[in-house]
């Protein structure tokens, strides 16, 4: 008698998918799994861990310091980082042949055959896409998980951004605190005076009146500004994934860098590193790879498959190949005969990827235009800046002790002396103002850019 066990079967079969899935490697998800590799070691690695551990922002801080902290710790960077990395784990499933199947059937009625009764039988078959539909969606997995990275690298530079336009605006609320409480010892003191004009019959009443309902306003702003340091801070928190009231120490200044970069340079440079374009433009690529994938489901795949049959001796004596086994080889086509769907697929995949190419025009269109705006605000708060530091300021403290001095000797009435200690405190702010909206609109332009302005290198000449 002879036979072919089923284990001979199963190994011979299952050597040919091996051979099928080693021939499916991703061009591509080296280099995708690599850069993943990279930002899990710039940002999430055990070093990073250890330095960031339990930072102290409440005696000292700084946005050089509180940057890296929260692009480690913030959940929403951490939640599309995992998403990131998600998108990299679906590239194997999608570029890996479908499941073998295994079947059996038992002869409730062994069959008879001349050369014995079948018994059972045991088959294995693989399905295997033909014409390149396995490598397209290896491919679209490919392109899907470089776009998931470039929308993590668009949210860690939003929330850069964030977190900068927090810090200026923390640092303005100080400033101005500062200037207010000053600006009401000011007027303390103009009050006094008032008091020692009056007595000597030099100022009416009025002035002492106008003193203090001045005075009055000013220590209810101040109060107003001190209450907003708790939302500040809050706000702050929150990016950096610590409790609400943690303590944060007051900047003590905020830093600028010039922006020596030409319209032209800034929109080159916006066209080549913003995150979001890039992965609109990962997402055309995917569409269209999906397009002509959708364009192949008109096409029939191949199953191949072998079955194994188990059969008895035949009760004929001395009969040729009594009970030899039987094998048989199969190849099957799947049959794509609705059409509507086929068709419907297509149509599908084409009106995807005319809305990918319409979302990235108009993404950049939106780009650009806020590129021309926020470059725009960045050169009014450098002119307000000098305008104030330069100008205006010089000026209203000049007017002040002229007429501080005036009033002193009765030739100014006193509410020249209040307008003019107002215009102060108003210049004052405004500078400080200028100065903070300089640094955010800085840093604003870099989230729009893609990229740190120092980086990028000027055009030749």
């Amino acid at each position: 008698m002879v036979t072919r066990s089923p284990v001979f079967i199963l190994a011979a079969i299952g050597t040919v998918a091996m051979f099928w899935l080693a021939g499916f490697a991703v061009a591509g998800e080296d280099e995708a799994r690599a850069k993943w590799d990279e930002v899990d070691q710039k940002y999430y690695g055990p070093d990073q861990a250890a330095d960031l551990n339990s930072p102290d922002f409440g005696k000292s801080a700084s946005l050089e310091e509180i940057l890296p902290y929260a692009e480690s710790r913030n959940p929403g960077l951490l939640a599309s980082f995992d998403r990131w990395k998600a998108a990299l784990e679906q590239v194997p499933q999608s570029s890996s042949l479908p499941d073998p199947k295994f079947s059996y059937a038992y002869f409730i009625e062994p069959v008879e055959t001349r050369v014995g009764p079948q018994r059972q039988k045991f088959g294995l078959s693989q399905t295997i896409p033909m014409f390149g539909k396995l490598g397209l969606r290896g491919d679209i997995g490919v392109q899907a998980a470089n776009a998931a990275g470039a929308r993590y690298e668009a949210l860690r530079l939003d929330l850069r951004f964030r977190i900068t336009e927090i810090w200026n605006d923390y640092y303005f609320l100080n400033r101005a605190i500062d200037i207010t409480a000053e600006n009401v010892r000011l007027l303390t003191n103009f009050e006094n005076v008032a008091l020692a004009q009056y007595a000597a019959g030099r100022a009416p009443h009025s002035a002492i009146i106008r003193a203090q309902v001045e005075l009055g306003r000013l220590e209810d702003r101040l109060l107003t500004l001190e209450d907003q340091r708790e939302p500040l801070s809050a706000a702050l928190n929150a990016e950096l994934n610590r409790p609400d009231f943690t303590p944060i120490a007051r900047p003590d200044s905020i830093e600028f860098k010039p922006v020596d970069l030409s319209q032209e340079e800034l929109r080159t440079t916006l066209l080549q590193k913003n995150p979001q374009l890039a992965a609109l433009s990962f997402m055309k690529e995917r569409d269209a790879k999906a397009a002509r994938l959708a364009g192949k489901s008109s096409l029939p795949d191949l199953t191949l498959g072998l079955d194994y049959i188990d059969t008895g001796d035949a009760r004929m004596p001395d009969v040729p190949d009594s009970g030899q086994d039987a094998v048989i080889a199969k190849a099957t086509f799947n049959i794509p005969l609705w059409w509507g769907r086929t068709n419907a697929e297509k149509s599908q995949a084409a009106a995807r990827y005319s809305a990918t190419e319409n979302d990235y025009s108009h993404l950049k269109n939106q780009l650009l235009a806020n590129l021309e705006r926020v470059h725009f605000e960045l050169r009014d708060a450098e002119r307000r800046m000098e305008l104030y530091a330069y100008t205006l300021l010089p000026k209203a403290r000049q007017s002040l002790e002229v007429t501080n001095d005036a009033f002193v000797t009765g030739e100014a009435d006193f509410l020249d002396l209040i307008d003019a200690q107002r215009t102060l405190l108003e210049f004052q702010l405004a500078y400080e103002r200028a100065m903070t909206d300089r640094a955010t609109k800085r840093a604003k332009l870099e989230q729009i850019v893609g990229t740190d302005l120092n980086t990028v290198e000027k055009a030749e000449d």
